[in-house]
């Protein structure tokens, strides 16, 4: 499965560990990715709702299944996400720098679902084509 198949607008994206805090990169990307016109779930148990959209306790929890997650969470708790992405039928994760284990990106490879680590969603993944549409 080719990487930009990750970025297609059409992807429902599942932002594990959404913050209402601006300072926070988990926010940050997800003003971003909202701005540019990106279907997202939040997922954070601590918040009702980011910016009126709502947050939810788990994926498990979510009205609809995502295409794609993305983890914001320390990687003990990427590692209970990506056993949850195998239960769901979730085939793209995307590990944001920091939330990423060498267990989880493991499970991912054996299980049949697509990983990108050691990148950040917008600045390597989409930055060209965030310029190129903004």
């Amino acid at each position: 499965m080719p990487v930009s198949e990750f970025f297609n607008r059409k992807n429902k994206i599942a932002i594990i560990g959404a913050s209402p805090n601006p300072d926070k990169y988990s926010y940050k990307i997800y003003i971003k990715l909202k701005n540019s016109g990106f279907s997202l779930l939040l997922i954070n148990p601590n918040h009702d709702s980011i910016e009126g959209d709502k947050c939810y306790p788990s994926l498990e929890s979510l009205p609809k299944i995502p295409d794609v997650v993305i983890t914001f969470v320390p990687p003990i708790i990427t590692e209970g996400i990506v056993a949850e992405c195998k239960e769901l039928g979730i085939k793209k994760v995307w590990m944001q720098p920091g939330s990423e284990s060498e267990k989880a990106i493991v499970f991912c490879e054996e299980n049949g679902i697509e990983v990108i680590h050691n990148a950040c969603f917008v600045v390597d993944g989409l930055k060209e084509r965030f310029d190129s549409t903004n």
